[in-house]
């Protein structure tokens, strides 16, 4: 690509996540941050950022689908080449999904396919897990289901709790999502129905966390 992957975002949320795609200086341009909440700060981040803002209330639509055609179709409008949900938290009509398919991807709270949906972290210990983490996947019809591409540990310990390990989770999440976005950005990893890294079929997510490595040097 001779020029800045074009990316929308999506946010309900702070946006943390958001902050720290923008402060990595990706060679991206960030063309629309969208909410369903007029109030998120993921939109006065974006906005800090001089980048442009849409938000939409769900109760003003009549249902699901209807609000996820306005919001998505706003999207569409921006003209992005990459749709990244950055705290984006719900559940999107299938249909509207289906045309994004290979074109937006998902950041969650846990080590996919485990602990899909909310609660991610209450989960982890509820199961006595000693290995969490936050996974980046495509985005498909089923919720939090589709292939994941790269995912990032932290070890839980015996004093955690759901607040510790939402916040040392967090610090891996914004190294993560900036990382994925950048090999998408740099042709390193794409969407051939599959995903494909370094030209060759992705068997298994990109482990950040055991390759010390943002760069995602090599699948493990």
């Amino acid at each position: 690509m001779d020029r800045p992957l074009r990316v929308a975002a999506l946010a309900s949320g702070r946006g943390s996540n958001l902050a720290a795609l923008i402060a990595a200086h990706l060679p991206i341009e960030l063309v629309l941050v969208g909410s369903d909440k007029a109030k998120a700060g993921a939109l006065q981040v974006a906005r800090d950022a001089g980048i442009p803002t849409v938000s939409f209330s769900p109760k003003d639509y009549a249902d699901r689908a209807a609000f996820d055609r306005a919001l998505f179709g706003a999207v569409a409008d921006a003209r992005p080449d990459l749709l990244v949900l950055a705290g984006y938290m719900r559940i999107i009509d299938a249909t509207v999904v289906a045309d994004w398919e290979g074109k937006a991807i998902n950041i969650h709270p846990s080590l996919l396919p485990k602990y899909q949906g909310l609660h991610t972290h209450r989960r982890c210990l509820e199961a006595g897990d000693t290995e969490h983490g936050a996974s980046v996947h495509y985005v498909t019809a089923e919720l939090d289901g589709g292939p994941v591409v790269a995912q990032a540990r932290i070890a839980v310990g015996p004093a955690d709790t759901e607040e510790t390990l939402a916040q040392r989770l967090l610090v891996e999440e914004h190294k993560l999502l900036p990382a994925v976005v950048g090999a998408i950005a740099t042709g390193r990893l794409q969407w051939n129905g599959q995903p494909v890294f370094d030209g060759t079929p992705l068997a298994s997510p990109l482990d950040i966390s055991a390759q010390g490595d943002p760069s995602f040097s090599r699948p493990v």
